[in-house]
């Protein structure tokens, strides 16, 4: 309890001494974002108070929030889809390696520390209207962020075994776009999404596969030997393949709140005969290199068939909308070039 009021306390001095500097170059940053995204809300939505329910419960905006900070990739990309520009955001290397979407960053958005440890003194210097992160990541600094300024925060993992972390993606993708006042906006971009996988689906179509069954993996090296994540049913990524007409076939057989099982090379002669997509890192390509002798991974019926689908190092398979459409990309492509 000391340390939690320590901390509160501290910002409260940083908050005070920033008040009395200004003038700083995160300020300035900060105006410039906020100048801008305040020209994007003139002439659309109302500014009406509006009332969300994040994984804390309900949170009232009595503003329309026009300085956000976002402390997770999937709540940055949103905001770009809706077309604001967050004035402060956790890891932007990070976020510029992974996540390969159309809409980019402004070159003045803040960095703010990392995911796992957010900067608290940089975000208060942006004096921010909004924060959102994850509840899985951020919880136990609730306080502090709530000190700053009203958060929200999402569960990408549900544990509620009825709610698929598609159906998470699009309920939050949803709820920050009421909060900001681009409700039309989101909706444009979701029906955008829906006319992609239905074009896929043609596409995929006319490839004419041998199977349409898929499994879909995320490979590296742990502890020196292969670690595949084999993604279940749940999947947000999972549920992407199957909209443009691919049919996944493995289960685990319990709830993975992940979207994944982590399993190994034995695990595999039980989906062999589906097309095997996977994500792995090109310098640590786990199928050139510790399973190029493997006898198992050798016989397999999808290596023996030839229906590897590599989708990219830097495949995102977590995203929002925005990688949602990047993925369908990687998904025909590959097909295509079959």
């Amino acid at each position: 309890m000391m340390k939690t009021w320590l901390r509160l306390a501290v910002l409260v001095l940083l908050i005070s001494l920033l008040a009395a500097c200004g003038g700083n170059t995160d300020e300035q940053e900060s105006a410039e974002n906020t100048e801008e995204n305040t020209e994007q809300m003139e002439g659309t939505e109302s500014t009406e108070a509006v009332t969300v329910r994040d994984a804390f419960g309900e949170k009232t905006f009595e503003e329309t929030p026009l300085k956000v900070v976002a402390l997770e990739w999937t709540y940055v990309e949103d905001l770009l889809a809706l077309g604001v520009q967050p004035v402060g955001v956790a890891d932007i290397e990070g976020y510029n390696s992974w996540v390969d979407i159309d809409a980019e960053l402004d070159q003045d958005v803040v960095d703010v520390g990392t995911r796992q440890e957010p900067n608290l003194e940089m975000i208060a210097e942006l004096e921010p209207d909004l924060i959102i992160t994850a509840g899985f990541r951020h919880e136990a600094i609730q306080q502090e962020l709530e000190f700053i300024a009203p958060t929200l925060f999402f569960d990408p993992y549900p544990t509620d075994e009825t709610v698929s972390q598609y159906d998470e993606m699009e309920e939050t993708f949803r709820t920050i776009a009421k909060v900001v006042q681009k409700e039309d906006e989101a909706e444009s971009v979701l029906e955008e999404l829906d006319a992609k996988y239905e074009e896929a689906k043609e596409q995929i179509a006319a490839a004419d596969l041998k199977t349409n069954e898929f499994v879909l993996t995320q490979a590296f090296s742990a502890n020196q030997a292969p670690t595949l994540r084999l993604f279940t049913p749940n999947a947000m990524a999972t549920q992407i393949f199957e909209k443009v007409g691919l049919e996944n076939v493995y289960d685990s057989g319990q709830f993975e709140m992940y979207g994944y099982s982590e399993v190994n090379v034995e695990a595999l002669p039980a989906v062999e005969d589906a097309n095997f997509f996977y994500v792995v890192q090109d310098d640590d390509n786990v199928f050139e290199n510790q399973l190029q002798s493997n006898s198992v991974w050798q016989n397999l019926n999808f290596v023996q068939n030839d229906q590897l689908y590599p989708l990219g190092g830097d495949a995102w398979l977590f995203g929002g909308p925005l990688s949602a459409m990047t993925l369908v990309d990687r998904i025909v492509e590959v097909v295509e070039e079959e």
